[in-house]
């Protein structure tokens, strides 16, 4: 049964946090990467819960969508980090269609980071070492862990501001 009250509810919610911090683009440096490195540091100093946390949006060749919430894992050369089964669905989805988005978002800060490319996947052994790097190992083996890397195509930086006078960053790579 529809919520006859619910858009009113969802108006008076709060976009973002207060004192939000400042973005200026033209002081952007060049890569992403290093620039994602500085927010998620400011995002860590801030006290953001869980800031290497993501969305992943990927399809299947069909073109089905689906997301899911997962870890950062690392980011280097190969691209942005992140690990699954390769039997579950998004790693199903990868291996049919190697692309995807993933979406920080900090509320506090109120700053999203896009990330959108391709998807490889990284070696067995990195894979292995990740599996037994997770909280709660025990030593076991699981051969359908992956870890792969995202490398961007292209990468958004957005900083909310007073008066949606919202700020866009974007790297086309």
């Amino acid at each position: 049964m529809p919520n006859p009250n619910l858009r009113r509810t969802l108006r008076a919610l709060p976009d973002f946090a207060p004192n939000l911090p400042t973005f200026d683009p033209e002081a952007a440096p060049e890569d992403p990467a290093e620039l994602f490195l500085v927010w998620l540091e400011e995002a860590l100093a801030a006290g953001v819960p869980q800031p290497h946390a993501f969305s992943l949006a990927t399809a299947d060749t069909a073109g089905n969508l689906s997301s899911r919430m997962l870890i950062l894992k690392d980011l280097d050369a190969d691209g942005w980090h992140f690990a699954t089964s390769r039997s579950s669905r998004k790693g199903r989805e990868l291996e049919q269609n190697p692309r995807a988005a993933m979406n920080f978002y900090w509320y506090a800060q109120g700053r999203q980071v896009r990330v959108a490319g391709n998807v490889v996947q990284l070696s067995t052994e990195a894979s292995a070492r990740d599996w037994d790097e997770r909280p709660g190992a025990d030593g076991t083996e699981n051969p359908s862990w992956q870890l792969y890397a995202l490398s961007p195509r292209e990468v958004e930086f957005w900083q909310a501001a007073p008066q949606s006078r919202h700020i866009r960053h974007r790297y086309e790579l």
